[in-house]
């Protein structure tokens, strides 16, 4: 006893409310830093490891013990800080040992850095690429902030919690499924755990540039560029902003710690014939900030869409952020990969699906001239009736939105695929798609809507709100009937863009037989010739999207053909062999260029 109080060594054994006191001081959207041309620290490496199915970590408090040697240690523990365990990061806890591949719970990850002050750095903030699916921060064994989201980066401020010399950084990532999460724990891809994108320190002045936009105003005369600014600090000054060759440079008036300007420029404009990008400076008092930018504009009319003025029809593919080597812990080489396979097929668009891949995606999307439909996973049966999962899922949305506003590839958000047309689900998607037109206008706003089954058409509450409605459609798979697709396009009138946003069927790379027999390639490649047929006269369907380009992992497929896969990729799991219908695809493409 100490004092009036009663000290009991074994309480975290009966304290269910345990992850309470971790689960506040959400880290979000707000939070985050602008990062173009900005120094980075990179923590990337190895990191200290240690899987805890029973939540001891946070029961048992590891994070605030010291790191005396276990040899030296007066009682017990149930935790040491053991150098020899150690992870990559970025990876996939899933992928780096056979017995660690479904492991869904807590794994900590313990990182040792220096730290010095500098008089030019003031400020220090942490960036995680993305930890999937809670992450929890604690530096030198104080608890900073706490993250929900599996696929968007996040920013912990650490200036106050620094020490000069040797600082311990934890975080305990989470990747339990549960109803409420989005998406929530039921869904068609694989669930991966851990640290798998970069981990850096930031270091900054006291008032920072926390977030800026450049693009081309929407106003249909192609000649004016706008710029906005917000800051770390809510002050009044003015900001400084250039595009060599284009806009001189410029003063932008800040006011309570935003800024906004619109100049009369004609650049060249971005496209992927011709992915002209631009330098774009914008400096605040000790910050600056460099981006490389391209101006283009996208825009429907009716049932049409326009880039820059010009028609255009959507030649696409999907793509899953998957590889049975790495998960989902993108390299440069494998998005290279799949760039150089989306244009051998003749693709002047990927939709990333199924949640924001990593931010080099759309990066080099720039560069190349492909354009993207990022979304979030708003996957099938979302807690729909629940405030905090839409406050997850909007987080995530403007998160997505505030990492890549200024990539000229990305022309539409998604913010949902496969929801049934509910009350709960029409004024949760409502509410996101107003939330992305309010965060940017220069995008059109997207959902994968799934048909109206009693008047059997293109029928949903949410259609009037989007600009391009996604049609997710397996006639010829799940529904053997092809006349069922005549049906639906007969009875359907859409005012506006139509999207066969998924359409396939699952084939085993080599697999061969005849048209019939499922699971062939020679099955596969038939029903997107069939597809294409009828699809291709439709005048209001403005894009095909076949479901997919690479086979990826999905422990819900178990057939003998499958093997936890799905098949449905247009190149098999090797990301090498391409099937079949590769060349169906190729072909209608070529025709439609």
């Amino acid at each position: 006893m100490t004092g009036n109080s009663i000290v009991d060594p074994f309480a975290h054994l009966h304290d269910e409310d345990y992850a309470a006191p971790y689960s506040r001081n959400r880290a979000r959207a707000a939070d985050m830093v602008a990062m173009a041309g900005r120094q980075r620290i990179v923590l990337d490496g190895p990191w200290r490891f240690t899987l805890d199915l029973f939540d001891e970590g946070l029961r048992q408090k590891w994070f605030a013990d010291d790191l005396t040697d276990i040899a030296e240690w007066q009682k017990p523990r149930d935790y040491d800080f053991d150098p020899q365990i150690t992870v990559p990061v970025p990876s996939c806890w899933t992928c780096l040992q056979p017995e660690w591949r479904h492991f869904e719970g807590a794994a900590w990850y313990t990182r040792l850095f220096e730290w010095e002050s500098h008089p030019e750095c003031e400020r220090l903030i942490l960036r995680v690429g993305a930890a999937n699916y809670e992450a929890r921060i604690f530096l030198n064994g104080i608890f900073l902030a706490s993250h929900l989201g599996g696929s968007t980066p996040f920013f912990v401020e650490l200036t106050d919690s620094l020490l000069a010399g040797e600082n311990r950084l934890q975080i305990q990532v989470d990747n339990r499924r549960r109803p409420d999460r989005v998406p929530m724990h039921h869904f068609d891809w694989f669930n991966d755990g851990g640290l798998y994108r970069e981990v850096e320190l930031v270091p900054l002045p006291r008032v920072f540039i926390r977030d800026f936009g450049a693009y081309l105003v929407p106003d249909g005369t192609l000649s004016h560029i706008a710029v906005d600014l917000t800051l770390s600090d809510q002050i009044d000054g003015e900001a400084e902003f250039s595009i060599p060759d284009l806009v001189p440079t410029t003063r932008i008036p800040i006011v309570s710690g935003k800024g906004k300007l619109v100049l009369e420029a004609r650049p060249n404009l971005w496209s992927p014939l011709s992915p002209k990008l631009y330098d774009v400076q914008i400096r605040f008092g000790q910050d600056q900030l460099r981006d490389r930018v391209g101006f283009r504009e996208v825009r429907r009319d009716g049932e049409k869409l326009f880039l820059n003025g010009e028609p255009l029809w959507l030649r696409g593919v999907c793509v899953h952020e998957d590889d049975i080597f790495i998960g989902r812990a993108s390299t440069e080489t494998d998005v290279r990969r799949r760039f150089q396979h989306a244009r051998e097929l003749g693709c002047n668009v990927m939709r990333l699906a199924h949640y924001p891949h990593h931010e080099r995606v759309a990066l080099i999307a720039d560069e190349e001239g492909m354009m993207l439909w990022e979304e979030i996973p708003v996957y099938w049966a979302i807690d729909f009736a629940n405030p905090a999962t839409y406050a997850d899922a909007e987080n995530q949305l403007l998160e997505m939105i505030g990492r890549d506003r200024n990539r000229a590839s990305v022309i539409l958000w998604g913010v949902g695929n496969e929801n049934a047309d509910t009350v709960e689900r029409y004024t949760f998607m409502r509410g996101l798609v107003e939330a992305a037109r309010a965060c940017d206008p220069t995008r059109l706003i997207a959902a994968a809507c799934l048909i109206n089954r009693v008047a059997f058409c293109i029928e949903d509450r949410l259609a009037d709100h989007l600009d391009v409605v996604g049609l997710n459609e397996y006639f010829g798979w799940y529904e053997p009937d092809f006349n069922g697709l005549e049906r639906l396009i007969a009875n359907s009138n859409p005012d506006r863009p139509v999207v066969i946003s998924e359409v396939g069927a699952d084939a085993l790379a080599g697999h061969r037989g005849s048209a019939r027999e499922l699971f062939t390639e020679d099955c596969q490649a038939d029903i997107f010739r069939q597809q294409i047929e009828i699809i291709s006269v439709v005048p209001w369907i403005q894009g095909f999207f076949p479901w997919l380009l690479y086979d990826f992992r999905s422990p819900r497929r178990q057939t003998r053909f499958q093997r936890g896969m799905n098949r449905k990729g247009l190149i098999a799991d090797d990301k090498a062999t391409k099937k079949l219908a590769f060349d169906v695809i190729s072909r209608f493409y070529a025709r439609r260029s």
